[in-house]
């Protein structure tokens, strides 16, 4: 990411007003990022990493795995930085056809999606349906993902589901509660390119 004047500045002042903190500096990279962009600073407390997973995220990312989002403003966000340093397949979850009518069509592009790429980079920023079908495949030992982004806000069941991401054995960043959205997904996958082209550079 290209950093303004304007945003060094503002990045000081998340730094300043947040003070300590519990992250390593690379989770804490992400962190202020997301306080950054969407101005809450309640992301410190609800931003969560499972041990090892901003190393597998980035080893993802250099390994060109494909990237698995949910809808298509988060396709539409991380393309450029995608694009820009690792090249990675980015896949949507909306636009796959719909087979039945017996779950969502997103629901059911995330059941397709994750069958074609089971060890994939998923990246869910809107739909609590998706995740629970991805957290279902997880737990049925059906997919083992290298990373799982799950930033989808809520109010019914998001709580139940984010934890059972938590629990798992899968590496993961996730928004806890509520919050979240398109921009917390998008900003932490685009910051974790950031820090992946520093960690393994272009030739």
């Amino acid at each position: 990411m290209e950093w303004s004047i304007t945003d060094v500045q503002g990045l000081a002042i998340v730094d300043r007003e947040l003070g300590p903190h519990r992250f390593h500096p690379a989770e804490y990279e992400l962190v202020r990022r997301v306080i950054y962009t969407t101005g809450d600073f309640d992301y410190g407390a609800v931003l969560g990493f499972a041990e090892g997973a901003m190393l597998a995220g980035a080893a993802a990312l250099a390994a060109r795995t494909a990237i698995v989002v949910d809808v298509p403003m988060v396709m539409t966000g991380i393309l450029p930085a995608v694009q820009a340093r690792f090249f990675n397949p980015v896949l949507c979850a909306a636009a796959v056809p719909p087979q039945s009518q017996d779950r969502s069509p997103i629901a059911q592009g995330i059941a397709a999606l994750a069958n074609q790429y089971p060890e994939g980079i998923f990246v869910i920023g809107q739909s609590i349906t998706a995740l629970n079908v991805l957290i279902e495949l997880i737990e049925a030992e059906e997919i083992q993902p290298a990373l799982v982004i799950a930033a989808a806000a809520g109010f019914v069941d998001v709580d139940v589901a984010k934890e059972r991401l938590q629990d798992s054995m899968i590496a993961n960043i996730r928004v806890s509660g509520r919050k979240g959205g398109v921009g917390a997904a998008v900003t932490l996958l685009n910051g974790l390119v950031d820090l992946a082209a520093v960690a393994y550079p272009a030739p």
